[in-house]
């Protein structure tokens, strides 16, 4: 198999995901992803022309999100025609999808040059996460029978409650995200990869995270109220079925504690990554240096119904894959989708928490859904490079009980 390299890896900021509220929820998702295909071409000085494919995660394919995103904000960004482009959905892990196969295209041989990343516009479908979610299965008995499928946040309570995960241990890492997150932003540790973020006219829209609270406190968080408990009871149909009797369906005696709330669950944002992708032989013929190569990737499912556990699942298994163990890596980026999932991790693989999210994660800065395993691939690489550090690891929780992987090793 041929080596992958990366190359480049940018991001947009990442804005409050409500309408009237966030400064990119007036922007349309094209010129958003438009935006880092841009800026990679500019920092790169790329022939467009010679890019094989654009891969780009969007998770809600839905209104200005639909008609492939990836190929559109590639042709608004200035891309040649001939640069196809693909729009994948792997829900929460859709921009670590996009890279996993960007590079597995040039590992085969059959691309040379590639793009990968994602968009996520979550202030455009605010009650996604709720009535409108896709997983609670109507009109699809068959499946909720198989496999019902609970509301996210729900999930992640009955996973804390499981395995026994209290409410302080979860404020306890929400806190410690904050405050790493809070002093990365003031080092400037995210600047490499930031590209920021304008309207049509020129004018700047954002051009920091406007999502972290770096007032936060350990008083602050144990004051919040839980998250979940009301929406747990909310009706779906006719028939009574809530989000907590679909769990209760697999788990029929669990107490579920709800554990979660606005302080130690992911924020609601938009945002936009890409990561340029190249074979070694393409970028010692056109001049561009790897900033790191890509060891192993791998994709876990397990448990629908409880969603969220996949991670650990993948890490063992792309660790297999390349013949390495938890002490060969040196960071770790699990997405902190909710913190029960990075405690977990931590907790079932005796994790390093000093390695683990080092600047902070989706807590404190918000999880644009598509997009954001594409901006840990570049928050990862940006910070090997800081610390002079070798090898670091990529992994995320995703809807439908799945996590997928990557390995990257600075070159």
């Amino acid at each position: 198999m041929n080596d992958v390299w990366i190359i480049d890896a940018c991001r947009t900021p990442r804005g409050i995901g409500k309408q009237g509220k966030g400064a990119l929820a007036e922007l349309h998702p094209q010129q958003l992803g438009a935006t880092v295909l841009k800026a990679l071409t500019e920092r790169n000085t790329l022939d467009t022309a010679a890019i094989d494919d654009v891969i780009w995660g969007t998770n809600s394919q839905m209104g200005t999100q639909s008609g492939d995103l990836g190929r559109m904000s590639a042709l608004a960004a200035g891309y040649s025609p001939k640069a196809g482009g693909i729009t994948i959905n792997r829900f929460c892990g859709s921009g670590l999808s996009a890279v996993n196969l960007a590079a597995a295209s040039i590992m085969a041989g059959f691309e040379q040059l590639m793009v990968a990343g994602g968009t996520e516009m979550m202030s455009l479908f605010p009650g996604f996460s709720n009535d409108q979610s896709p997983l609670v299965d109507r009109g699809n008995l068959v499946l909720r029978n198989l496999h019902p499928q609970s509301h996210q946040g729900v999930s992640a309570d009955a996973i804390a409650t499981l395995e026994g995960i209290d409410r302080e241990a979860l404020d306890e890492l929400a806190y410690q995200s904050q405050q790493r997150t809070a002093h990365a932003v003031a080092n400037g540790y995210f600047t490499q990869s930031l590209i920021p973020v304008y309207d049509k006219q020129g004018k700047l829209l954002l051009d920091k995270d406007e999502y972290p609270r770096p007032q936060t406190s350990r008083e602050s968080l144990a004051e919040l109220n839980a998250a979940f408990t009301l929406l747990a009871d909310h009706a779906l149909d006719d028939q009574g079925t809530t989000y907590r009797s679909l769990i209760l369906q697999k788990y029929p005696d669990l107490k579920i504690r709800h554990v979660h709330h606005a302080g130690n669950s992911s924020g609601v944002v938009d945002g936009a990554a890409a990561v340029l992708l190249s074979s070694p032989d393409y970028a010692s013929a056109h001049g561009l240096k790897p900033r790191a190569r890509i060891i192993a990737a791998a994709n876990a499912g397990d448990n629908p119904t409880l969603m969220l556990n996949a991670p650990g699942l993948a890490i063992r298994k792309v660790l297999q894959q390349a013949g390495l163990s938890v002490a060969d890596i040196d960071l770790f980026e699990i997405n902190e989708a909710f913190a029960v999932v990075v405690e977990k991790c931590i907790r079932d693989l005796k994790l390093d928490r000093d390695k683990v999210n080092v600047n902070g994660g989706a807590i404190a800065l918000g999880h644009p859904i598509g997009a954001t395993g594409a901006v840990l691939v570049g928050t990862l690489v940006d910070e090997l490079e800081r610390r002079g550090l070798q090898r670091g690891l990529v992994t995320m929780c995703t809807a439908g009980g799945m996590a997928p992987a990557l390995i990257i090793e600075r070159v």
